[in-house]
């Protein structure tokens, strides 16, 4: 090899930023060579946003030097850093659903592009690296695979020699992770570097070629992954051997706490999914999984079941044994039920209100309110006991919702809603972007709850997360929800295919739903 080949395409040398309560990036030194796929590793809070907010400009270091293609930069924002040759593909997609793919695209390039001759270059690239998808299709009608490669095509359009990828199968099924995983080799083998973010393990282990592992905003260490084990990458990360969730034999036969039958409601939202007479049943002393591909219904699911979206019939679902389908959310609590929604702060927790204050919204029931008046200390007791039991890293009791990490928000409000020992527990999204300690105990929460006799309904896009709970295990596609098969009876592969929508009698229990057409499942 030359000297140019042997030179990193990207180097950070003794990189900190530090906020006025926090050292986020701690002395980092990192480098990137040409064609080097490169894992960053870390807890949630390990710094490892905060870096790539750095080389991609959206953020400027305290101290410390970036040094691209050799020559020492300062890259002032992601224009500048677009121009240097960096591009990045965000886990939230950033896609405006009333425009085609290739309006959404002409708006990351400079000038007013002829629209046509754009067309024929993302079709081009779309052939080159297996990115199949349509430049005058409207965004709203993608899956999320599709929106995937419309994210990835603009990046390449502008042909970066960097590429940084955050959790970027989050939102798929492991055949699409097989063809995403093809594509960035195949960026790989052409020179382009790319810059991985992930909590999933095996997905670094079977596709990274190097990795850097982050603790504290400091460097921890390096390793080649191929050379690891998933366990061995996660003692990396948080300085000791992982746990493992401990799971007892499932009751069976316990009472039935949920149950929804013949639920079809058109969504208000005019790019959202139709639920098409959806069955399920929870009973006491287990936990049903629901897999699917994001956008496929689980949301307008979860609304109708929190009592959000009230149903037009109370038969339609029944809790505990009553009949709540026009109950709102706080009569369906009386009842018994807990509700974990997807996101975190606006709908979780209130950003600015501290996690006290936060305790009170839903769990006012277990003492904190007497005769009409709020009890604070009660309220104090209750949160700092949630803080203490489920480890939770925060300044106390009032430290404000917005100033934790994700992971650590996640675990009080799921701690929240346990603490209140429910009979039934919607969990939606339960270890979305939390590191892998943080998912172990969280999961193994669920356990402890299910195995004292709760019932839980956990809808994840997380396959590996459904199979190591769940006791059954169903999917929703296009707005239809399959029949719920034991997960002794099924495996991935199974599961993945009918996240596609291709539903057949070898993974059902019960009658089969109907094939569903490639326009009703969004899959990629």
């Amino acid at each position: 090899m030359n000297e140019q080949t042997m030179m990193p395409r990207l180097r950070l040398q003794g990189i900190s930023k530090v906020y006025p309560s926090v050292v986020a990036n701690d002395g980092i030194d990192l480098s990137v060579m040409p064609g080097e796929i490169h894992a960053i590793l870390g807890e949630n809070g390990a710094g490892k946003s905060t870096l790539m907010k750095i080389i991609y400009g959206v953020t400027h270091q305290t101290s410390g030097e970036m040094y691209w293609e050799g020559n020492q930069v300062q890259v002032e924002s992601p224009a500048h850093a677009r121009q240097l040759g960096i591009g990045m593909v965000f886990q939230h997609f950033s896609l405006f659903d009333t425009l085609t793919v290739v309006e959404n695209v002409a708006l990351s390039l400079p000038g007013k592009p002829d629209l046509q001759y754009l067309a024929r270059r993302i079709e081009k690239i779309s052939e080159r690296y297996g990115l199949v998808v349509d430049p005058m299709r409207q965004t709203h009608g993608l899956s999320v695979g599709e929106r995937q490669r419309v994210e990835i095509i603009r990046c390449l359009l502008q042909n970066p020699s960097l590429l940084i990828m955050d959790e970027p199968t989050s939102v798929l099924t492991p055949q699409a992770v097989h063809k995403l995983f093809d594509t960035l080799r195949q960026l790989s083998s052409d020179g382009c570097s790319i810059l991985y973010i992930s909590h999933k393990l095996d997905e670094i282990q079977e596709l990274c070629h190097t990795a850097t592992v982050l603790r504290g905003g400091k460097v921890s260490g390096t390793c080649l992954p191929q050379q690891e084990t998933p366990e061995s990458m996660a003692r990396l990360m948080i300085g000791k051997d992982l746990p493992v969730c401990k799971r007892g034999a499932p009751s069976g036969g316990g009472k039935l706490r949920l149950r929804v039958e013949s639920l079809s409601q058109t969504s208000d939202d005019p790019f959202g999914i139709d639920l098409k007479d959806i069955h399920l049943e929870v009973r006491s002393g287990e936990i049903l999984g629901i897999a699917g591909v994001s956008g496929n219904g689980q949301q307008e699911l979860l609304y109708a079941l929190s009592g959000e979206q009230p149903l037009a019939q109370q038969s339609q679902i029944e809790i505990c044994g009553v009949a709540a389908g026009r109950m709102n959310p706080d009569q369906r609590r009386t009842l018994g039920m807990c509700f974990v929604p997807e996101e975190r702060l606006g709908r979780g927790a209130v950003p600015r209100m501290s996690l006290a204050q936060n305790a009170l919204l839903t769990a006012y029931g277990t003492g904190m309110v007497q005769k009409g008046l709020i009890h604070f200390a009660s309220v104090q007791d209750f949160a700092e006991r949630c803080i203490a039991r489920f480890k939770v890293k925060c300044g106390g009791a009032n430290a404000q919702a917005r100033s934790l990490s994700g992971g650590n928000l996640q675990k009080f409000i799921v701690g929240r809603e346990i603490m209140q020992q429910p009979k039934l527990l919607v969990i939606a999204q339960p270890t979305w972007g939390v590191d892998v300690g943080a998912a172990v105990f969280i999961r193994q929460a669920l356990l402890d709850l299910r195995d004292a006799g709760g019932a839980v309904l956990v809808i994840s896009e997380e396959l590996s997360e459904l199979f190591e709970i769940s006791d059954r295990i169903a999917v929703i596609a296009g707005g239809r929800l399959s029949a719920a098969t034991p997960t002794c009876d099924t495996n991935v592969e199974e599961i993945g295919m009918l996240m596609g929508g291709r539903w057949n009698n070898s993974v059902t229990t019960d009658s089969p739903a109907p094939e569903l057409s490639a326009m009703e499942v969004r899959y990629a």
